[in-house]
């Protein structure tokens, strides 16, 4: 057991506890851990603000839980420890036919970490939520009980883990049902649009014939210009599509530079070229699963790249009925604060619910784009995001967050009373002793 002080991705918020590595499916957690300090899993530390930090605590570390149990190639069912990468299993199932049927931007998070955020991807509104392709897990409580959780068995142990937080007990091992799929390449279409009404047009076009839909915008556009960005739609290939290898390029964002190199002037600058780098008004091509998936995966630490300060992300979600009024309301003030950066995501969130009593999606429209860090103007900026976002019924993702009050989670999560009957008792986390002193 050592003291470590672990950080977040994002880079601000931090945390000085004690670290356990758990290095077996089979050892038991009370002889090895003290119970003075509340416990919280960490996995590869992707969460962006402080739901995977326990100031004070003990942070249970998975990463040595890297072990494959089983896989079964005829019917796509593969047993995994929790420490497991997703990169890892994409490595594994890919050359052999299959994919994973939700994926989030990254490959770098642990499937205990993908569970316990119950993270969502690009084709949410055919599949929903990672959630939905578990089969079963086995959740290992403080006092060393050890659940077998399923929606079969132990159901509500099974709904409260799925978006849990990490806050019911530490994942040991999951099932996952996986997709077939006949290349490793993507058909897709990118297509250059002007409006964020175009981009409303362009979901309901492609909601039924595209698997992946996902559009950058260009969160610095005013008036007519407003939301205007590329809407990316897409398929898996059939084969005989893409080219016989793909060799990626991976590079590492080299150092934390003195200030952010985001500001209001790169800011513009880069978003006006990235909008204009596309002349045709719609491309057809076919890329590797990776890049199309994964583009930040291929500069490594590119948190860096916000400074020393480090950066928030807002994500939030904002229901159908009111998605268009509240995301022209959210952008106008984004554009009119001249922060943000250029990476910034509009997506389509679908109908089908998550078997996670705290899930993100809810059918509607999501918003996330990076912030760096600039101290009160922005926590300014997010009072104005948060009051569009209270009024329209909408919810922000805990996984991103390091900064919402109490209320704003509250509102948005409804069943967390529910979910709290759940929580482990001897296990913590910086981000739920925040929600919950806020009241």
């Amino acid at each position: 057991m050592t003291d470590q002080i672990l950080k977040s991705w994002g880079r601000i918020q931090h945390a000085n506890q004690e670290v356990v590595s758990i290095d077996s499916r089979n050892e038991l957690l009370i002889p090895k851990i003290p119970v003075s300090k509340t416990w919280l899993p960490y996995g590869n530390g992707r969460s962006y603000g402080d739901s995977c930090l326990n100031s004070g605590g003990v942070a249970l570390k998975t990463g040595k839980l890297n072990r494959f149990i089983s896989f079964d190639p005829s019917n796509g069912i593969l047993i995994c420890e929790a420490g497991v990468l997703l990169s890892e299993i994409l490595n594994l199932i890919v050359p052999q036919g299959w994919f994973l049927p939700v994926t989030p931007g990254t490959r770098f998070v642990t499937v205990g970490g993908a569970i316990a955020n119950d993270v969502h991807g690009k084709n949410h509104h055919v599949t929903g939520t990672f959630g939905s392709c578990i089969r079963s897990f086995e959740l290992q409580r403080s006092d060393s009980q050890r659940l077998i959780c399923s929606e079969q068995q132990n159901s509500d142990f099974f709904a409260a883990s799925i978006g849990g937080l990490g806050l019911t007990g530490i994942i040991i091992w999951a099932e996952i049902q996986l997709r077939r799929i006949r290349s490793p390449w993507i058909e897709f279409e990118s297509i250059r649009y002007e409006s964020l009404a175009e981009f409303f047009d362009l979901c309901e076009e492609s909601d039924k014939d595209y698997e992946y839909t996902v559009s950058w915008v260009d969160c610095a556009g005013t008036g007519k210009r407003l939301g205007r960005g590329l809407f990316v739609r897409g398929n898996h290939a059939p084969i005989g599509q893409g080219q016989a290898q793909y060799h990626p390029k991976i590079r590492t964002f080299p150092f934390v530079p003195p200030i952010s190199m985001i500001n209001s002037i790169t800011l513009k600058a880069f978003n006006a070229l990235y909008y204009r780098k596309q002349i045709a008004k719609k491309i057809r091509s076919i890329q590797h699963y990776q890049p199309f998936f994964y583009p930040l995966d291929e500069v490594l630490e590119w948190n860096r790249m916000y400074g020393p300060k480090g950066f928030y992300q807002y994500q939030c979600v904002v229901p159908t009925h009111v998605s268009k009024e509240a995301t022209t309301e959210l952008l106008k003030e984004i554009a009119k604060s001249g922060m943000g950066s250029f990476l910034a995501v509009l997506k389509l969130c679908g109908n089908k619910s998550s078997p996670g009593m705290l899930s993100f999606p809810l059918p509607g429209v999501s918003l996330a784009l990076d912030f760096p860090n600039r101290g009160q103007v922005l926590h300014q900026l997010f009072h104005r995001l948060d009051t569009i976002l209270a009024a329209s019924n909408g919810r922000l993702y805990p996984a991103k967050d390091g900064r919402m009050s109490g209320s704003l989670f509250r509102q948005g999560y409804s069943r967390w009373q529910e979910f709290a009957n759940f929580i482990d008792p001897q296990f913590s986390s910086s981000f739920w002793r925040r929600v919950m002193e806020d009241r």
